[in-house]
């Protein structure tokens, strides 16, 4: 049976638990840092993306409504959180528009649930489930540890390219550049509510579960948009990936 772990060996398990199941591994993260997409190929990837972090505060609204009253600190990342995304300046969702219409494609494309593929629908509708019935500390290791801290190592690898190769400019990059700076902070808040509230070793073991899940869900949704709009035309080879 699983023994309570202290605070520092269960931080660095949970980082465990996502190490090497990152979505830079994908064949899209590959291609899309090497700068051997085209702009439709990220028009592509925000029309998908979009289904995915579009309902981000939605899931922590479901979240919120079930995180104790105790836990006021949970509450109140997860309230700031929602505001950042809606309404604490330019709306998240706004911006990778703003960036999908630089690729080319349009608005009325990218808010069209019919552009998204089957896995991208799979990994709203998992983490939809996650925030409404997990318990509320799972549901933090997996949204915001699994899943969120991952975007700054993410976006960090991308974006040089997307200014160096492919000419976007300042403004219409900005999803990119606000999301490294404010997913490594909720990233890090995240943490530490699971620090501090996965109590008891039963609850300690489903948070490590879920984050190596929340992990295996975005390289697998990312590893889908290589198969679904890029293999075709850019085989796995081309990538220094064996076919």
């Amino acid at each position: 049976m699983a023994e309570l772990m202290d605070r520092e060996t269960f931080r660095a398990a949970l980082e465990e638990a996502i190490k090497g199941k990152s979505a830079n591994k994908a064949p899209f993260s590959i291609a899309w840092a090497s700068g051997k997409l085209t702009r439709a190929h990220l028009a592509r990837w925000a029309e998908n993306h979009y289904h995915y972090v579009g309902p981000f505060a939605d899931y922590l609204g479901y979240l919120y409504a079930r995180t104790p009253d105790h836990m006021t600190e949970a509450k109140d990342f997860l309230l700031a959180n929602m505001y950042e995304e809606e309404i604490g300046g330019d709306r998240h969702t706004d911006l990778l528009i703003r960036f999908a219409e630089a690729c080319g494609t349009t608005r009325e494309r990218v808010v069209d649930p019919d552009n998204m593929s089957p896995t991208t629908r799979g990994l709203q509708g998992w983490c939809y489930s996650v925030a409404m019935r997990e318990d509320p500390v799972v549901a933090v290791a997996a949204l915001v540890v699994g899943l969120e801290s991952q975007v700054p190592s993410i976006y960090r690898k991308q974006t040089p390219t997307l200014r160096d190769l492919y000419k976007f400019t300042d403004e219409e990059v900005e999803f990119f550049d606000l999301h490294i700076v404010s997913d490594e902070i909720h990233g890090e808040r995240g943490y530490q509510i699971v620090l501090e509230h996965a109590n008891t070793p039963e609850l300690q073991q489903r948070c490590l579960k879920i984050c190596e899940v929340g992990a295996q869900m975005r390289l697998l949704y990312t590893t889908a948009l290589y198969y679904d709009y890029v293999e075709k035309e850019i085989p796995l080879p081309e990538l220094g990936l064996a076919a």
